[in-house]
């Protein structure tokens, strides 16, 4: 589906580059098609020595004849790019964003263009274990969408939705969910150390755990309460430990914090909160 296209990276930071990565490591594209905009000539330079990809500092250059072009800028610079590309990508082009939080008609507007695909990818899509929740215009052909799930296959698992409200949510849940975890971690590792263990062996502990511990749980088809359940017997270590994590409010903190991602996801776009989720807060989940 893409090994005849042309693609323009608008935007070449470190998802980019993993968008990259992924399409030459499944060998869906060669690297001579790809084309990464940005301002620093020296990234664009590295990302041709390491990846073979062409690069510019123009982003008009950039979408010249391009059947996709990825919006892979912060949010912050979307209102400065999209005014510079208006009228300049082909009417057949399909424009694939990950900006957080700035929605499909704000893009849409900006760029005077109809085949629009709004996505959100997380972090581990820089080793292919990503997930991508994304949403299109009804003005994207079958092919397209086809194009579309390829692309955003080679950073990991996908699931589309229709409605795109979800991909605030997304943002929220999966797209910063790799901050929560880290700082998870980040504790766990700390207590270790506290507890006497050297850094190193408290890291490499606690790594695995995580590793370990996810790979059960996508492996059993039961739910993770289930499985916490099973390891935590009365009176013992673990039961000690969760009572203090409950007791400090742990669920309403990560409730909080998902809940305030999304309103500023929300926000960043311009938007309002989903009407299913008006009036809500989070300690009503």
């Amino acid at each position: 589906m893409l090994s005849d296209k042309q693609l323009a990276f608008i935007g070449s930071g470190i998802m980019a580059e993993a968008m990259i990565k992924g399409l030459l490591r499944q060998q869906l594209i060669a690297p001579e098609r790809m084309m990464a905009a940005g301002p620093r000539p020296e990234r664009g330079q590295a990302l041709a020595e390491q990846y073979g990809v062409r690069w510019t500092t123009s982003n008009r250059e950039a979408v010249q004849d391009c059947d996709v072009v990825v919006l892979s800028v912060k949010p912050q610079i979307m209102p400065h790019v999209l005014p510079e590309l208006r009228g300049v990508i082909g009417a057949q082009a399909l424009v694939l964003s990950i900006a957080a939080g700035i929605p499909i008609r704000v893009i849409s507007d900006g760029l005077a263009h109809v085949a629009v695909v709004r996505a959100m990818p997380n972090t581990p899509a820089q080793i292919g274990e990503g997930i991508t929740v994304w949403t299109a215009t009804p003005q994207v052909t079958d092919e397209q969408l086809e194009q579309t799930e390829s692309i955003l296959g080679a950073l990991g698992e996908v699931v589309r939705v229709d409605d795109e409200n979800y991909l605030d949510m997304a943002t929220a849940l999966s797209g910063t969910g790799p901050a929560y975890v880290l700082l998870f971690m980040e504790a766990m590792i700390d207590a270790g150390v506290h507890l006497g263990f050297s850094r190193r062996i408290a890291q490499k502990l606690v790594l695995q755990t995580m590793r370990g511990t996810v790979e059960y749980a996508r492996q059993s088809p039961r739910h993770p309460s289930t499985l916490r359940n099973e390891v935590t017997s009365p009176g013992g270590t673990s039961a000690e430990a969760l009572y203090h994590m409950e007791k400090g409010g742990l669920r309403t903190v990560v409730s909080r914090a998902i809940w305030a991602a999304y309103q500023r996801s929300v926000a960043l776009g311009g938007g309002k909160v989903s009407p299913r989720l008006a009036g809500r807060s989070p300690e009503d989940a």
